[in-house]
């Protein structure tokens, strides 16, 4: 008992001192004292020398109780701050925290360690901050108070693990960008030559007041790098930009004098820094665009760190040469023995860096090495562990990439050389350099791949904009297209060199992709004319090397496969890669013709290859075919033996499975993909026997069948449609149509391939197999046999209905959308029907794609039928269609107006086509034929008709707005209407001015402009027609004044075109009559007016009085002008002389009077 009472009595007087005084402040905190008196308290009850040990006292206290009062503690020192003096008592309350937390156990729950963080956050930002401008003794007080900081947060992080929150994560680094900023300041002070410096070591007994400032930084680094690991992706964007703003100046201060320094002191710090900023640049949240020049510049800096002479020409930071070298030097990091050097020494320390520099020389001619990170020193050494720091400057680059392509463009000459690629480049870093000479393969697989995504992020900037030209004088000014044009050409020129020589199977990996990319983003066009065949040349070698062949070398083939398919999918097809391409298919030797390309790809093919190289090289040859049509005779017998073969083969020969490629699942996959290629094959040389240019609605969404005035026509290319024409020196690539045989090879592949094919097991083949039904013509449709042409359309009909899998209903109804282009088959009894009733059925699917190619096809049948109502006087309703089914389709077009942005377009366009026949007037001139009585439609069909379009207008996407204004064109030419007694009228014209005026996108404007010129008479206009006018002119006006956008460029001479034909028609028929209004309008505008309609006049004159257009676009509805343009032009000038005549403007009329001379 006596001993109890005994420990008992002296654990309670070892405790007393601490609780007296955190009693004593706890009591006199109660009166809510002021900051000066809660200084003074603090002073007197914690920081008095006189005060007993404290921390002692502390350590016999629970680990609650001590970590209580820690918390109260920091929540009355964070309110002192505004009083003088209070840098001295805060420092004094963080060492008292720093002291008992090193010698206690405490317990802070998460509020308390929240309250902890604000105090700390507050010493720093007032207390440590100013002192890096002050006396040598305050800038060491403030260095070790930086330390403390920083131990208390590595004590927390203990405690807490991965139990932070965000939250305590997102204060504890707001802490820590503090405190590097602070240690940044400091290290300005020191690093200023002839300034007043002091040493970054910072004297003390404890070991972490033995690192020197630079150790801090590190440390410091690594705990942001720690927390960013945790919440880069969750941060708010203020943290995230205060993170930037100081990696920003730590990067300016370490490059300021475009030096890096080598040691391993600095390459620890530069990887720790470089890892962080990799952190953050990898999930922005914010715009880069301010910083990214000043990322680049200095990050190129670090593409050959460690790689380099390491000369002393940059002072060294100031390091500390006590206990702490000796600690560092003697221990640092492990080493087995075999890599210790003989004399025990240990890492290499910015003292001896001078004595053995020659030893760290880069050898820039060893390319082959296979070395990684963790080989240790590197066969010529890995100095410093310096390949981690050019790693992770790689890895920044490539994030900036890919945050911020766009600003990165024009830096691309900073990263990339413009010439002599393969020269060794000792002062000229860029990822090339990395990539060809880096002895580390990590660092040459990252640099491959920051090419690659720089490639993939610019893509389109370099089709558009890079050109090559010879280079000029060295150090002349050179233009960025051409300064691309030339990055290109060198990229061209070291990707090759080194698919040539490496075997290293990642680094191979990483340049067929950086290759891949870098095909599909150069324009050839304006490139030397030999670099693609050269390219295409190179990698047929590869496929020729019998070494490859092996099975360890699979994965090769197909990346080198990879690379041909960019190759020759690259449009527009030069004529110099098919010189190319049917070099020695024609030659005179066996052997000639078996190393000619195509005989090369059709060797890949072959039984005996694996899969995974036959579905490639397939994939080829249909690129081959797309964009050299003249290939598919060459190919056709072998490629349709081996394909039908696969059909055949209903059980596959189990394979054996190599590393490459997998389990035997996967093999069997690739089996499958392989046999989809080959049907594409097959697909695509259908299209080219079959003359295919592309689905005749598709003609429909151009301007080219209502657009009244244009000096050329507007091709627009159908991707589906093999490229067949092509200028050749040599052989020609025009493909002579020959029906007989397109038509025989259609009824070969429907008796052999295709019955196969549709019921595969695969949905895969399926999908493919529909799809060539997609690619054929109503020429060869109508020259098949009618089982041929049944099997043809049933097949389609039952897939759409019966077949489970959305792809193969889509494709299913793709084919229906073709076959409904054909207007012959509505002659049909049964056929249109059955095409309805499918593309009903897959209008209500739950597979958007489904939706949207039933929509199509949908289209396409209205189309038709508008067509044989009209355009062919026929009778499509003997039989074929009556009034419920012209009902159904309208419900059918109504319902989709209300379904997805793509699925609305096409139902836009079905309601213009319907628009167009169905008679809505019943008491309308024309004979009512019995025949013909099938056509009249509801009036209440119209008015449901006009509100979908409208609302279509005012919600739907570009394509939508464009469409609907074809379709309004469509309806305007309905000759059964009366517009001027329509109730909508002015509303429709006043949308038409809407999207003329203010829409961004030409091509809409040009479809709003072609429906306002559509009406044929004043009458039709109604009330609308001042409004019309003055709408009109006024953008003519502002066109005329303004320039388009670059996005817009190409259309802008197809839209002033149009504009000029509609603002014709529609003056023509202004009269003295009109509202007084309108003529007032008009001769306020008579200026302008006259001005552009003497413009027209020398166009005519310069012309040799020809029209505008030499000839006018028929469109298929019969819509055509009765007059010449200038015919038109004269018109309106008469009618405009007539109005100002009436209108007593004798000095306008008689400008107008001489203006008429000079046209008559």
């Amino acid at each position: 008992m006596a001993s109890t009472t005994s420990t008992s009595t002296s654990g309670g007087g070892g405790a007393r001192p601490w609780r007296t005084a955190l009693l004593t402040l706890r009591d006199e905190s109660v009166a809510s004292p002021s900051p000066p008196a809660l200084l003074a308290l603090l002073r007197r009850l914690l920081l008095s020398p006189a005060s007993p040990s404290l921390v002692a006292s502390a350590a016999v206290l629970s680990p609650h109780e001590v970590g209580s009062d820690v918390v109260f503690l920091a929540e009355k020192a964070v309110t002192v701050p505004p009083c003088a003096g209070a840098d001295d008592v805060l420092r004094g309350v963080c060492h008292l925290i720093h002291d008992v937390m090193c010698k206690t156990n405490t317990e802070i729950d998460s509020s308390g360690w929240l309250a902890l963080l604000k105090f700390l956050h507050e010493l720093v930002k007032c207390s440590v901050e100013g002192a890096c401008v002050k006396g040598l003794s305050d800038r060491t007080a403030a260095l070790n108070t930086l330390s403390e900081c920083m131990q208390i947060l590595r004590f927390s992080s203990k405690d807490f693990g991965r139990s932070s929150s965000l939250t305590e994560n997102s204060h504890v680094l707001r802490v820590l960008i503090l405190i590097i900023s602070c240690l940044q300041a400091e290290l300005n002070m020191t690093d200023k030559p002839n300034g007043p410096g002091i040493s970054s070591y910072i004297p003390g007994s404890t070991s972490n007041k033995n690192s020197n400032t630079w150790d801090m930084e590190i440390s410091a680094f690594s705990m942001v790098e720690d927390i960013l690991c945790k919440i880069a992706s969750t941060i708010s964007e203020d943290l995230w930009r205060s993170v930037v703003e100081v990696l920003r100046k730590v990067m300016d201060f370490v490059t300021a004098r475009n030096l890096i320094i080598e040691s391993s002191i600095m390459s620890r710090f530069y990887t720790s820094f470089l890892r962080c900023l990799h952190l953050v640049l990898s999930e922005p949240k914010g715009s880069l665009s301010g910083h990214v020049a000043g990322f680049v510049a200095n990050l190129q800096m670090f593409l050959v760190y460690g790689l380099r002479s390491s000369s002393p020409s940059a002072i060294p930071p100031k390091e500390n040469k006590t206990e702490f070298k000796s600690r560092t030097s003697e221990r640092g990091r492990y080493k087995p023995p075999h890599l210790r050097k003989k004399d025990g020494r240990g890492n290499d320390s910015v003292d001896d860096r001078s004595s053995d520099s020659e030893s760290s020389r880069y050898d820039l001619g060893s390319s082959d090495s296979d070395l990684s990170d963790t080989d240790g020193h590197a066969k010529n050494g890995d100095r410093f562990r310096s390949s981690k720091a050019r790693l992770t400057a790689i890895l920044c680059i490539q994030d900036i990439c890919r945050a911020d392509p766009k600003s990165l463009t024009s830096l691309w000459p900073l990263l990339l050389p413009e010439n002599d690629v393969l020269q060794q480049r000792k002062y000229r870093a860029t990822l090339m350099t990395c990539l060809i000479f880096d002895p580390i393969t990590k660092a040459r697989v990252e640099a491959a791949s920051t090419i690659a995504a720089m490639l993939e992020g610019q893509a389109l900037v370099l089709t558009q904009v890079a050109e090559y030209k010879e280079s000029s004088k060295p150090g002349s000014f050179t233009t960025l297209s051409c300064s691309l044009g030339q990055i290109l050409m060198q990229l061209h020129t070291g990707v090759m060199y080194l698919i040539q020589r490496e075997t290293q199977a990642t680094l191979l990996a990483a340049l067929f992709r950086v290759l891949i990319f870098l095909i599909s983003a150069t324009p050839y066009a304006r490139m030397p004319k030999e670099l693609l065949p050269n390219v295409i040349t190179t990698m047929c070698s590869r496929l020729l090397d019998r070494q490859s062949n092996k099975n360890e070398h699979y994965a090769l083939l197909v990346n080198v496969l990879s690379c041909l398919e960019a190759a020759f999918a690259k449009v527009p097809p030069s004529s110099d890669v098919f010189g190319v391409l049917i070099d020695g298919c024609a030659g005179p030797s066996h052997t000639q013709k078996k190393s000619s390309v195509v005989a090369v790809l059709l060797h890949c093919i072959e039984g005996e290859m694996h899969f995974s190289i036959r579905c490639g090289a397939l994939q080829v040859l249909r690129s081959v075919v797309h964009n050299y049509p003249s290939c598919a005779n060459i190919i056709w017998e072998e490629v349709r033996d081996i394909v039908l073969d696969l059909l055949q083969t209903e059980n596959f020969e189990d394979q054996k499975c190599d590393a490459n490629f997998g389990s035997p699942k996967e093999e069997l996959s690739i089996k499958g993909r392989c046999l989809v290629a080959g049907m594409k094959v097959i697909d695509e040389c259908l299209r080219v026997s079959s003359g295919f240019k592309g689905a005749d609605d598709l003609k429909e969404c151009r301007l080219l069948d209502i657009q009244q005035i244009s000096d050329c026509t507007v091709n627009k290319s159908i991707k589906s449609a093999p490229h067949f024409e092509i200028e050749t020196p040599g052989p020609s690539q025009n493909c002579n149509l020959d029906i007989t045989l397109g038509t025989s090879r259609w009824i070969e592949v429907i008796e052999t391939h295709l019955p196969r094919g549709l019921s595969h097991a695969s949905a895969m083949v399926r999908t493919a197999s529909l799809t060539c039904f997609a690619g054929m013509t109503s020429d060869v449709f109508f020259s098949l046999p009618v089982n041929k042409k049944d099997y043809v359309t049933s097949s389609s009909v039952h897939a759409a209905l019966s077949d489970t899998v959305a792809t193969v209903r889509s494709a299913a109804c793709r084919a229906i959308g073709i076959v409904s282009c054909f207007s012959q088959i509505l002659s049909s009894p049964s056929l249109p029907g059955e095409f309805i009733e499918a593309i009903e059925f897959n209008t209500r699917n739950s597979s958007t794609p489904v939706r949207i190619t039933a929509s199509w096809a949908l289209a396409n049948l209205c189309s038709s039928i508008r067509f044989r109502a009209l355009e062919l006087q026929a009778d499509p309703s003997a039989g074929v269609l009556d009034k419920s089914t012209i009902s159904l389709l309208v419900e059918i077009a109504l319902r989709l107006t209300k379904d997805g942005e793509k699925v609305k377009s096409n139902a836009v366009r079905a309601l213009g086509y319907l628009s167009r026949f169905i008679r809505f007037n019943h008491h309308s001139d024309a004979v009512d034929e019995p025949s013909n009585s099938d056509f009249y439609g509801d009036p209440v069909w119209l008015e449901r008709m006009v509100q979908a379009l409208m609302s279509c207008v005012t919600t739907g996407n570009v394509k939508v707005q464009w469409n609907v204004c074809h379709a309004l064109s469509n309806l305007f030419m309905n000759d059964t209407l009366r517009l001027s007694d329509m109730p909508w009228a002015s509303s429709v014209y006043s949308i038409l001015l809407l999207l003329l005026r203010d829409s961004n996108n030409y091509k809409i404007r040009m479809h709003a402009a072609v429906a306002l010129a559509v009406p044929v008479t004043r009458l039709d206009y109604g009330s609308s027609f001042p409004d019309v006018i003055q709408g009109l002119e006024h953008v003519l006006e502002s066109f005329c004044s303004n320039n388009s956008s670059s996005s817009n460029f190409k259309h802008r001479d197809n839209l002033e075109k149009q504009l000029t034909f509609t603002a014709l028609h529609l003056l023509g028929f202004v009269s003295p009559k009109d509202d007084q209004s309108l003529k007032d309008f008009l001769i306020k505008k008579s200026s302008f007016l006259e001005d552009w309609l003497k413009s027209l006049c020398c166009l005519f004159n310069s012309a040799e009085d020809q029209p505008l257009a030499s000839e006018t676009i028929n469109d298929e509805d019969g819509f055509s002008p009765n007059v010449s343009q200038k015919v038109m032009l004269s018109s309106a000038v008469q009618s405009l002389l007539n109005v100002y005549t009436s209108g007593n403007q004798q000095t306008i009329a008689q400008r107008f009077e001489q203006l008429a001379r000079s046209i008559a």
